[in-house]
C-alpha cells in the first residue's frame, strides 16, 4: 500500500481486467472460500461445543461491527484505485462521528448522517488539495489529517457540548447529548423460523439458519444503504467507462492523460468519496452503534478498514470478505469472552495445517515447517486449558489483523502508481 514516492510513474500501460471468465473465476473462487469456511466452522462448534459461534446473536453483532470497518476499507479502495494512498481514513471517520452526533443531536438522525458524511467529504478533500494539488507525501498528509480531525472534534466538542441546552441534556467535553435512533427492521416470516432452527443445534443446517437469521434480523436501514454501496463500488468501479478511467489514473496516470482523462479531476472525485464513505462509517458509529458521539470512538477502525482493503486485494467482494472477518473476531470478544475464544484456537490449528501441507507441496519447506510448529503449539494451548486469558481476548481482532495480513501478503497487487505523485503534461 505504501509504495516509496518518487515522481516517475511505471512503464506501463493500465490493465482494465474485465474479461467474463477472470470475474466468473474470482466469484467461484469466493463461493468456496465461504462454503469451506462454513463447514470448518460448523464442525468445531460441534467439536467444542460453542453454540454461539454461529448464532443469530453472534452474527448480527458481527454484522453491526463489520459496516463501520468495510465503510472504511471502501473509502481506502476508491482512493487508492485513483492512485491516492488514504491513511486519514480515521482521521476522516472522526469527523464523521462528531458531525453526526453534533447535528444529530440538534435535529434529528437523518440530518446528522449526511452531516458525517459531509464531514467526512471535507477532510478527504484536505487530503486532495495536499497530496494532488500540492504534491504532498501521501503518507505525512494521512498523518496530518488524523491529528487534525482528532483535534479539531477535541475542541469542538468543549465549545458545543458543555454549555446550556447541551449540558443540560448530558453533554460534555467527550460525548454529545443522546441522539434519537435510527429506524431498525426484521424480513417478516424469516426471523422466528431460522430461530427455531437455530435451537436444534444440528450441524451445518442450523448453522446456516444462525447465519441467515443474523443477517436479516434487527437490521439497521444504514446497514441496507452500507451493502447497497458495496454492490454499487463494484458496479461503478469494474463496469463503466467512469470506473475504468478513475483506475487508469491509478495504474498509469501518464498513460491515461495521453487519452484524454482528466486525471486531477478523477483524483479529486475518489478522494472526496473516500471521505464521504469514511466519513458514513464514522456517523454509522455514532448513530447507530452508541446513538451518541463519543471522543475516540472509532477505535482505530479506519487503519482496521485498510488492513481488510489489502487483505481483499483492492477488491470490493474481498474487502467485504475481510470486513466481515474483522468484525466476527470483533464480535467474539465483546459479547462471549474467552470461552468462545478458546474454541477458535481449533480452527486456527485447522488453518495452520492446511497452510503447512499447501507450502510443503509447492517445496516451500521452511515456511510449512514453521507453520506445522506453530500449528502444534497451538493444539497444546487447545489441549490443556478452558479458557483465553481476558487480555488476549481483548486483542483478539488485532491478533486477526496481524494473521490475515502475513497470510496473505504473497498475492497482493496494489495499483501501480498507487502513492505516486502526479503532475499534468509531465509526460510531455
Amino acid at each position: 500500500m505504501t509504495a516509496t514516492m518518487t515522481d516517475t510513474p511505471p512503464p506501463a500501460a493500465p490493465k482494465t481486467d474485465t474479461a467474463r471468465g477472470r470475474s466468473g473465476r474470482s466469484i467461484g473462487q469466493i463461493l468456496m472460500i465461504v462454503a469451506g469456511a462454513l463447514l470448518l466452522v460448523a464442525a468445531v462448534r460441534v467439536i467444542s461445543g460453542s453454540d454461539q459461534l454461529t448464532s443469530e446473536g453472534q452474527v448480527s453483532a458481527a454484522l453491526s461491527l463489520a459496516v463501520p470497518i468495510g465503510l472504511a476499507g471502501l473509502a481506502g479502495l476508491w482512493s487508492e484505485r485513483s492512485g491516492v494512498v488514504n491513511i486519514g481514513l480515521e482521521g476522516m471517520m472522526i469527523l464523521g462521528t462528531f458531525g453526526a452526533g453534533w447535528i444529530g443531536w440538534q435535529s434529528n438522525p437523518w440530518l446528522g448522517l449526511l452531516c458525517g458524511i459531509g464531514f467526512g467529504v471535507l477532510g478527504g478533500l484536505v487530503h486532495a488539495v495536499a497530496t494532488i494539488t500540492f504534491g504532498v507525501d501521501h503518507i505525512v498528509s494521512g498523518v496530518a489529517v488524523n491529528l487534525l480531525a482528532l483535534g479539531a472534534t477535541q475542541y469542538l466538542a468543549k465549545i458545543f457540548f458543555t454549555n446550556g441546552k447541551a449540558a443540560d441534556a448530558g453533554g460534555n467535553p467527550k460525548q454529545s447529548p443522546p441522539v434519537n435512533s435510527l429506524p431498525n427492521f426484521d424480513v417478516p416470516g424469516l426471523s422466528s423460523g431460522l430461530h427455531s432452527i437455530e435451537n436444534h443445534h444440528w450441524f451445518l443446517i442450523s448453522d446456516l439458519a444462525g447465519i441467515i437469521g443474523g443477517l436479516v434480523t434487527d437490521l439497521s436501514v444504514v446497514t441496507v444503504f452500507a451493502v447497497l454501496l458495496f454492490v454499487g463500488s463494484w458496479w461503478l468501479l469494474w463496469r463503466t467507462p467512469f470506473g475504468l478511467r478513475l483506475r487508469s489514473c491509478g495504474e498509469n496516470p501518464i498513460a491515461a492523460e495521453s487519452l484524454g482523462v482528466n486525471v486531477y479531476k478523477y483524483k479529486y472525485a475518489a478522494v472526496a468519496v473516500s471521505g464521504g464513505l469514511a466519513g458514513l462509517g464514522g456517523a454509522f458509529l455514532a448513530l447507530v452503534t452508541s446513538h451518541t458521539y463519543l471522543e475516540a470512538q472509532t477505535g482505530g477502525r479506519g487503519f482496521i478498514g485498510l488492513a481488510a482493503m489489502i487483505f481483499g486485494n483492492w477488491r470490493v467482494g474481498g474487502l467485504a470478505m475481510g470486513a466481515g472477518l474483522f468484525g466476527y473476531s470483533d464480535a467474539l470478544q465483546l459479547r462471549n469472552g474467552g470461552a468462545t475464544v478458546h474454541a477458535l484456537l481449533l480452527l486456527l490449528v485447522v488453518l495452520l495445517a492446511g497452510l503447512a501441507g499447501w507450502k510443503l507441496y509447492k517445496k516451500a519447506l521452511w515456511q510449512g515447517g514453521i507453520s506445522l510448529l506453530v500449528g502444534a503449539g497451538v493444539l497444546v494451548w487447545y489441549l490443556v486449558t478452558d479458557e483465553v486469558p481476558s487480555d488476549f481476548v481483548g486483542a483478539t481482532p488485532y491478533v486477526v489483523t496481524l494473521l490475515v495480513l502475513s497470510l496473505s501478503a504473497q498475492r497482493l497487487r496494489m495499483p501501480k502508481a498507487d502513492g505516486m505523485r502526479y503532475r499534468k503534461g509531465q509526460g510531455k
